[in-house]
């Protein structure tokens, strides 16, 4: 016998002993394990004591059987008390309408007595099925908030808004590597946010106390990149005027982060090498040697590889600069972060409408979280305190109309793509047309999973 499927077990609340051992027998033959309780009173405190997957209750305890106030007030109560629990309503009534309603308010199915048995364990198996994949998901949700919940703990942040089981990878990584002195390449596309994960791992570093110092290598001159990094005596170029340290200098004793570092021309890599290496190196115009201590982080959207190959960047630089390296998904590879920051970044001056939710979660983003917080500030400005719709967002037309013309799909039609789909809910999402955020939100709206 499959314990597995013995620990599933359905709670029978009916009047009648012979119905209940009628069910019970049906159940047990599909090794569903059932419980009975003949009163509402009984039914509940049997849900206090045990653990439940599905009921099947009666609605009809008394003998007024047109009124059927017991059976709601029990269904009632169940909702109240266990949210989640499936319950398939029995009636003898001729008029269903009662039955119904109670549908519309959460109740899972109805079945007419005499039941077919047939549609009676179908009907329990696929809430059963269907309880286990609902119950994953929450676990899921469960263990990735805690998980979130230990790196916050454990870590300093940086106040950085994250949600996505892809961005606390790469925070783990970050931190675990932040307490060594090795030099740590951050990759990942523009507007990621590398330098906030530099920044990340400097205050979780042994140099937390020192000065962080961040260059742009990409936004200076070629000819101007090595005064900025090594400094310059007077008269070392043209208009250098007077003697200037560099950022090498600033940062000693901390942290220096080199921002797109395969914009570093060969001879300022050389240089840097040297640094590296020895933790020496000379002023611009200068013949005296200089010695620092410095955390090296670099970042990079190129490819460094490629770049060696065409003899671009320096294959022994790259290795040096290279000894851990920590990646940053875009933000169409970690869309439970979506809804997060642009929560964040509206800081409660607007709130998102449920179509200017989904045009955020149906855009790709290639500026990733730079494009969305640029977005939601232009939304901010644009509402006036009100409600922001899609239109506001200044996402591309299919955007838009993918929100604006998005059907709402039923409990019944969200309850049916995950049986479909076994309980694999980016399945059942696609087969929905929804993102996998939307339908969670839709799964929490119909009492389908627990909250996480």
């Amino acid at each position: 016998m499959c314990r597995k499927k013995m620990t599933r077990a359905v709670l029978i609340v009916d009047d009648n002993p012979a119905v209940g051992e009628a069910l019970s027998l049906a159940l047990s033959l599909q090794e569903i394990r059932p419980l009975v309780a003949l009163t509402p009173d009984e039914g509940l405190a049997l849900l206090e004591r045990e653990s439940v997957d599905v009921v099947i209750q009666d609605m009809n305890f008394t003998a007024d059987t047109t009124s059927g106030a017991e059976g709601v007030a029990l269904f009632r109560a169940i909702r109240e008390r266990h949210p989640d629990l499936p319950v398939i309503l029995l009636t003898a009534w001729t008029h269903l309408e009662t039955a119904v309603e109670l549908v519309k308010a959460g109740a899972a199915d109805y079945l007419a007595k005499p039941w077919d048995d047939s549609k009676l364990l179908a009907t329990v198996e696929n809430l059963l099925e269907l309880s286990e994949s609902t119950r994953e998901v929450a676990r899921t949700r469960r263990e990735r908030r805690r998980r979130r919940e230990a790196l916050q703990d454990k870590y300093e942040l940086d106040g950085l808004v994250f949600a996505s089981e892809g961005m606390a990878r790469t925070l783990e990584l970050a931190c675990q590597v932040a307490r060594s002195d090795v030099p740590v390449l951050i990759t990942g596309p523009n507007g990621t946010g590398k330098e906030r994960i530099a920044a990340i791992v400097h205050a979780n570093s042994a140099v937390k106390r020192g000065a962080f110092v961040a260059v742009n290598c990409g936004a200076l001159p070629g000819e101007l990149i090595e005064a900025e990094l090594f400094g310059a005596d007077a008269g070392a170029y043209t208009g250098a005027n007077k003697a200037r340290e560099g950022r090498f200098e600033q940062a000693d004793g901390g942290t220096l982060f080199l921002d797109e570092i395969g914009n570093l021309p060969l001879h300022g890599q050389m240089k840097l090498l040297r640094v590296l290496e020895s933790g020496q190196f000379e002023r611009l115009g200068s013949g005296r040697t200089r010695q620092v201590k410095v955390r090296v982080l670099s970042a990079t959207n190129a490819d460094l590889k490629a770049m060696i190959r065409a003899g671009t960047f320096r294959e022994d630089l790259y290795y040096r600069l290279n000894v851990i390296e920590v990646n940053l998904p875009p933000l169409l590879e970690r869309g439970d972060d979506i809804l997060p920051l642009a929560e964040h970044f509206l800081d409660g001056r607007a709130e998102l409408g449920d179509a200017a939710r989904e045009a955020l979660l149906s855009y790709p983003w290639p500026g990733n979280v730079r494009e969305l917080k640029n977005a939601i500030e232009r939304a901010a400005l644009l509402a006036g305190g009100g409600p922001i719709t899609p239109e506001l967002l200044n996402l591309p037309e299919h955007a838009v109309a993918a929100a604006r013309n998005l059907d709402e799909p039923s409990r019944e039609a969200v309850e049916a793509a995950l049986h479909k789909s076994d309980g694999v809910v980016s399945r059942a999402a696609q087969e929905l047309g929804l993102s996998r955020q939307a339908l969670y939100r839709r799964m929490e709206r119909y009492g389908l999973a627990s909250h996480a």
